[in-house]
């Protein structure tokens, strides 16, 4: 068996993307502590809430759709429903299974950091984008996500 080799070109997009990533989540990261005193984790908890009908996910949905470290959810969640932010419940017709419900607090919260997040977005993402590039880039990203999801 021959070992997989990359060209430097492919190293280098490689370890940009790596690099790239880290760093913007860190300065998203700090931007939402410092401004709005909120994790980026429980702001990508209650954005998921936010686009489900309902505002309700089960638990093991609301884990495969965090865009954030999976491990600890449950933890989270603990920590966001001491906080008001969500509200766990018994799903209908699985007396298994676990609903995750964004409350009006925690709705009001995410609308509250809102602005904050996509400014964070925009600064130290969109507005770095040649034109054409983000066409370019959600194209090229996406294929990568349904691959590595198994969907392609």
């Amino acid at each position: 068996m021959s070992t997989p080799s990359l060209s430097d070109l492919e190293m280098d997009a490689w370890r940009g993307f790596l690099e790239a990533h880290r760093r913007v989540m860190d300065v998203l990261e700090d931007e939402l502590r410092t401004d709005q005193d909120l994790p980026l984790a429980w702001y990508d908890v209650m954005v998921q809430l936010s686009e489900a009908p309902e505002r309700t996910r089960r638990m093991q949905d609301l884990a495969d759709a965090v865009l954030l470290s999976k491990s600890g959810l449950t933890r989270l969640v603990d920590r966001m429903e001491r906080a008001g932010m969500v509200v766990r419940e018994p799903c209908a017709g699985d007396r298994r299974g676990i609903n995750c419900r964004l409350t009006g607090a925690g709705m009001q919260r995410l609308i509250d950091a809102s602005p904050t997040h996509l400014a964070g977005v925009r600064e130290h993402f969109v507005d770095l984008l040649e034109p054409g590039e983000a066409a370019i880039l959600a194209r090229a990203l996406g294929r990568i996500a349904e691959r590595a999801c198994g969907d392609g």
